[in-house]
């Protein structure tokens, strides 16, 4: 009510405020009296004014209040879900408390209920973890790759196993001792020794080897594949696999098994040959490899020419008065040449003769001897630049890795090696060839003390013969 009274009150005064205005008006613009609407005619509009208003007000305060009483209705309604949401909410409380202390209960039953049977199952963990350790190296896998993932899982997973999990792990473990005892063939990829993949027909020994077209291959854990050696075994070996490989199933034949399960074919690749032995001598191997040949060929041009000089010594001692063109027949025309001297001049003539012979037999000799004394210094010096290369570098890398040490030991005793290899053979050799020389030598002598020991016969008879 007070609310329409003042609401009336403004209206009035709005009123007035016009009616002076309209006053102002006439006032400040005097208009003709016949254009001016008369007093009821502007009572009247005021009038009519004032009821247009007044609807409009009642219009908005009509359409206020049903707004209000809508708004006041969703706030009742709100109100309303506000407290049933907090019974839901305090209901569904007292039920997770209650779930809560049911699990806890349920829990602590299943604990004690279990017993030793977690344990059990860790066990069943760890031994799948061994397992799979195992399979993950042996040989077999190659045939079955997909057996490792569930195991894997088995392992790793901290929930309880299954009975299909724990049969699985069985199965794998009965599996794998089966086929350690089969000689398998089948097909797969390989990588050739020039890197290419390939599926080609592999028989599989066990868990012990994998041969594929004869050459034997190599089983690779982290990628779960086979390759080529890049060394094959020596042939006697490759020959065998060829046959084993060919060979119809039952028939028993020899075969070169590995019991080490690759590890020694492995190392075959890491095995250096000979040729890679001789260049691991470095500057003081080729030295003393080319000593060695020098000394072999002058070896081999003094055994041929001892033995043909020799043969022709042997043949001309059975023809004295034949002399020939060879040591002992150039003394025998020395000796035809001086018999008519007397017996202390013809001993200096044919021991001249034997001087002038002995160098042609022990040419190059000394030479050899020489070459057989320096291929062992030659060997003992490399040692000592490998002993220093090795030391250099353990003062600037350490001991830690000992491949940074192989190649100085390697030149050190390579080369040593090669020293000896070389000098042996060429210290017998000379030997050899001095004796033979010597024992030429001595038939020179000897066949020179004859002549001699005719010559004085003869002198001496005819001296007896002149007296006489």
């Amino acid at each position: 009510m007070n609310h329409t009274i003042h609401h009336h009150t403004i209206t009035s005064r709005n009123l007035f405020i016009k009616f002076l205005f309209i006053l102002c008006l006439f006032t400040l613009f005097p208009l003709q009296a016949a254009d001016l609407p008369t007093l009821d005619q502007l009572l009247e509009q005021v009038k009519n004014h004032q009821k247009a208003t007044n609807q409009e007000t009642q219009r908005r305060e009509m359409l206020f209040l049903q707004k209000k009483t809508q708004r006041k209705n969703l706030l009742n309604e709100a109100y309303a879900a506000h407290n049933q949401a907090l019974k839901t909410s305090k209901k569904q409380q007292a039920e997770f408390n209650e779930n809560e202390r049911n699990l806890t209960q349920l829990s602590e039953k299943l604990q004690q209920r279990s017993g030793n049977l977690g344990e059990l199952f860790g066990v069943a963990r760890q031994t799948a973890g061994d397992v799979h350790a195992l399979l993950q190296q042996s040989l077999v896998s190659v045939q079955f790759p997909h057996r490792l993932p569930a195991l894997k899982e088995l392992s790793s997973n901290k929930a309880l196993p299954t009975a299909t999990d724990l049969e699985h792990l069985w199965f794998e473990m009965q599996r794998e001792m089966t086929e350690a005892g089969k000689v398998v063939q089948f097909q797969t990829t390989v990588i050739t020794a020039q890197g290419n993949e390939r599926i080609q027909p592999v028989t599989r020994i066990g868990v012990f080897n994998a041969i594929s077209e004869g050459q034997y291959l190599n089983f690779l854990p982290r990628s779960g594949q086979l390759i080529t050696l890049s060394r094959q075994p020596p042939a006697r070996f490759s020959t065998l696999a060829s046959t084993f490989e060919t060979t119809p199933t039952g028939q028993i034949i020899p075969f070169a098994l590995d019991p080490s399960r690759g590890a020694l074919l492995s190392m075959i690749i890491d095995t250096p040959s000979w040729q890679e032995k001789f260049h691991q001598g470095g500057w003081i191997g080729y030295i003393i490899l080319t000593i060695g040949l020098l000394a072999i060929l002058l070896g081999i041009e003094r055994g041929l020419f001892l033995g043909i000089t020799g043969w022709r010594i042997r043949t001309q001692r059975h023809q004295p008065t034949n002399p020939q063109d060879n040591p002992l027949g150039r003394i025998f025309t020395v000796y035809q040449q001086s018999s008519h001297q007397d017996t202390e001049s013809l001993g200096l003539k044919l021991d001249e003769a034997i001087l002038k012979e002995t160098p042609a037999l022990e040419k190059r000799l000394p030479l050899i001897s020489i070459l057989a004394t320096v291929a062992p210094l030659l060997g003992l010096l490399g040692t000592v630049i490998g002993m220093i290369e090795t030391f250099q570098s353990i003062a600037l890398f350490g001991t830690g890795d000992p491949k940074l040490m192989s190649s100085g030991i390697s030149q050190a005793l390579i080369t040593t090696g090669l020293g000896l290899i070389v000098a042996i053979p060429i210290l017998l050799m000379h030997n050899i060839l001095q004796g033979h020389s010597n024992q030429l030598i001595q038939i020179l002598d000897e066949q020179s003390a004859g002549l001699m020991a005719t010559a004085t016969e003869h002198d001496s008879s005819h001296n007896t013969t002149t007296e006489t």
